[in-house]
């Protein structure tokens, strides 16, 4: 960690984090990006195969996804933070193909200073955790999504809402199920939006 802890000084040391090894495989740190003054955080789970390939957080078809929906709720992208729990793109080979691949509970906890000081510097007052690997980077290993989804949590002296990830709506097997996902993520994101105190 750098002594100076402003956004630009914590993506400059994150190019060289060691902190686990997914480094190796991974061709780039992604940190965050966004507003340092920005009301609202969003923290997914760890850059995909686009992201790791554009050094930016959700770019891929998982940020397309969330553009729009931020789009339905009427927040401008430009006015959020953007970041995810874990800055190393994890994946497995299929074919010629990098699937993804979840981060274990040590490769979250390894990146969770970053993302703790990445809070610090933006000091929003309101978290979107998307997906579960987003929430137990702030709430530990033993958080369960289902058990809180959609309520209004405190983190240290922040309002957290944890929903889904954008990626998980992907997933879907129905075309129902796959609305019904939305909607709920542009309700809850309409209404962290709302406690941030955007109009």
């Amino acid at each position: 960690m750098p002594s100076t802890r402003s956004l630009p000084k914590l993506a400059e040391a994150a190019k060289d984090c060691r902190g686990c090894d997914l480094y190796k495989t991974a061709t780039q740190t992604v940190f965050g990006e966004g507003r340092r003054d920005a009301a609202l955080v969003l923290v997914g789970e760890q850059p995909g195969d686009a992201e790791d390939k554009a050094g930016e957080p959700f770019v891929g078809p998982a940020g397309h996804v969330l553009d729009d929906l931020l789009e339905k709720a009427k927040i401008p992208r430009s006015s959020v933070y953007v970041t995810n729990a874990v800055k190393h793109f994890k994946w497995t080979p299929r074919g010629k193909r990098r699937m993804h691949s979840r981060p274990l509970a040590g490769e979250i906890v390894a990146c969770s200073p970053w993302l703790s000081a990445e809070l610090a510097a933006v000091r929003a007052d309101v978290v979107v955790c998307l997906g579960s690997t987003a929430a137990q980077s702030l709430f530990g290993g033993t958080f369960r999504l289902m058990a809180s989804f959609g309520e209004v949590l405190t983190h240290e002296d922040r309002q957290v809402i944890v929903t889904y990830h954008p990626s998980a709506i992907l997933r879907m097997p129905t075309h129902e199920a796959r609305e019904e996902a939305r909607g709920q993520l542009v309700r809850d994101l309409a209404r962290a939006w709302k406690l941030a105190g955007g109009k």
